[in-house]
């Protein structure tokens, strides 16, 4: 698949005083790191992609198709929160199966699917535990289970490792990174949106970085010229001394 995986045309939500204008295009294949201040829109671009957020006006389009009245279970973009969202009732396996479908009768050619995907993320040997049995990089392998066998072309991320530690986050960062290439059953890679408050994580996986503010995308470019160059007053206020260069 290839092209344009989605875009944003005068996307606008207004919500207690607050009003979020988003101007944006992705291409196929694409990892978007979206960087920015606390409250500057990031989760809402992420809502309106996904169709949590209604519009109160503009658009937004899935290669090519206006997204308009779909309902968020069948647009091509499955979503990793930074909870996870798992069910606390169903195991690994079953909270990842959800992926391939929420009937949860799965044939053997789908439970062996749902088996080699746990294996993948590490995790072959935790399929019967129930998340509170589970550590918080565990619970995140799970979700990226589920979110990659859903088979959608776009993931949103919305600040999925926030809570681990910098070794953990590193390693998460890196399954994502071979999932997304490995697990995309054609030749060109999920095209990720990944909100993070770490710009390092941005500048060692993403291709690209918006940086939001104030319900904008204020700046918009590759992730390492983007952060290396710090030639933009509003970035070097957000990033600090000596923040996301390399």
């Amino acid at each position: 698949m290839s092209g344009e995986a989605i875009r944003f045309e005068g996307a606008t939500r207004r919500l207690d005083g607050f009003e979020a204008v988003f101007d944006l295009s992705v291409a196929a294949g694409t990892w978007l790191g979206i960087i920015g201040p606390s409250g500057a829109g990031k989760s809402t671009l992420l809502d309106m992609a996904a169709g949590f957020s209604d519009l109160d006006a503009g658009r937004v389009a899935m290669f090519g198709a206006d997204m308009a009245g779909i309902a968020p279970a069948d647009r091509p973009l499955a979503m990793v929160f930074q909870e996870n969202n798992l069910f606390p009732g169903l195991d690994a396996f079953r909270n990842a199966a959800l992926g391939l479908t929420p009937r949860l009768r799965l044939s053997a050619a789908e439970r062996a699917e749902v088996a080699d995907m746990l294996e993948r993320v590490g995790l072959a040997d935790k399929a019967g535990r129930r998340p509170h049995e589970l550590s918080g990089g565990e619970r995140g392998r799970v979700a990226l289970a589920r979110a990659f066998l859903s088979r959608r072309p776009i993931l949103a991320l919305d600040e999925p490792f926030a809570a681990l530690g910098p070794a953990l986050r590193a390693e998460m960062l890196a399954l994502l990174a071979d999932l997304r290439v490995s697990g995309s059953g054609e030749g060109t890679p999920r095209t990720i949106l990944m909100v993070t408050h770490h710009p390092e994580d941005a500048v060692a996986h993403a291709d690209r970085i918006a940086f939001v503010e104030n319900g904008r995308v204020a700046l918009e470019g590759p992730a390492h010229t983007l952060l290396s160059q710090r030639n933009d007053a509003r970035l070097d206020r957000y990033l600090g001394p000596g923040r996301g260069e390399t």
